[in-house]
């Protein structure tokens, strides 16, 4: 029988995160795969686990990738884990699991801690719809591409960033995303765990005459639908009625739609329009 491969979540700081099913797990396995072996090694003598362990990082997922198929098709159990929190989340380890997707392994993932979500709960922001970024790409034309798609983002944004970045990854969202809410969360489970609720603008004016130390998560209040919704009317205010009712006319609208469209834009009732455009005649 074919062997499977094991997502095991590693602490992201206090090593009392790590959860008895892993440590089992990690001592069970044929083969441990690694982000940095020279870092997980001091993770597996801590808990005593003593099975072999080889590297898989972002420059050999492809070809690392198919070396472990090969070894799972013929019976060995693999784990994977990450330097730090769930494989998989902004890791290369999303690659492994696509490709045993692909060749038919099965694939189980053990929960545990995950910078990202812990953030999030910690932030004081909405927490029911949020979005992921991760780190912002270092391409000057994929980040602002990014950062602009943000902008209208309602969803609470969540991103990474390191020590040497932030000041300049927190001036960037301001100048893009305007004042916001943020909650900038640093070393998190770890002794100095810090959580800071304030506004980019906030941010920015402490990190001015404090210097960013350890690893940073940014927690992003979205945009308010309402603030969106009065930009949409306002842009279309500048807009005749009768151009705007013609623009949905020529899409094949008949007259009644056309005004029910028209009103829902300019956030006025249908009457208005039709009141309006009686007047007008």
């Amino acid at each position: 029988m074919a062997g499977m491969l094991y997502l095991c979540a590693t602490p992201i700081g206090n090593l009392q995160d790590m959860s008895p099913r892993i440590i089992e797990t990690l001592g069970m396995v044929d083969l441990i795969a690694a982000e940095d072996t020279r870092n997980s090694i001091k993770l597996l003598n801590h808990f005593g686990i003593s099975t072999p362990m080889t590297s898989y990082h972002e420059y050999n997922k492809i070809d690392k990738a198919r070396t472990l198929i090969a070894k799972m098709k013929e019976g060995q159990n693999v784990a994977l884990i990450t330097d730090a929190g769930t494989p998989g989340i902004s890791d290369p380890g999303e690659v492994l699991v696509a490709m045993c997707m692909e060749e038919g392994i099965r694939v189980t993932s053990l929960p545990g801690p995950a910078a990202l979500i812990v953030a999030l709960t910690l932030s004081g922001l909405h927490t029911r719809r949020f979005c992921f970024e991760a780190f912002l790409p270092s391409d000057k034309k994929e980040r602002t591409l990014i950062l602009n798609d943000l902008k209208d983002e309602t969803r609470t944004i969540i991103i990474y960033e390191a020590p040497h970045h932030l000041k300049s990854t927190l001036k960037e969202l301001s100048d893009t995303l305007g004042e916001r809410r943020i909650t900038v969360c640093r070393e998190l489970t770890k002794k100095f765990e810090t959580v800071m609720p304030t506004t980019l603008n906030g941010a920015i004016a402490y990190y001015e005459d404090n210097d960013p130390r350890g690893e940073y998560v940014l927690v992003i209040e979205g945009r308010n639908f309402a603030d969106i919704e009065q930009e949409k009317q306002d842009s279309y205010r500048e807009v005749s009625i009768e151009d705007h009712m013609q623009m949905y006319l020529d899409k094949g609208m008949d007259q009644k739609e056309a005004m029910k469209a028209v009103a829902k834009d300019r956030g006025v009732s249908k009457r208005d329009i039709y009141n309006y455009l009686l007047g007008s005649k």
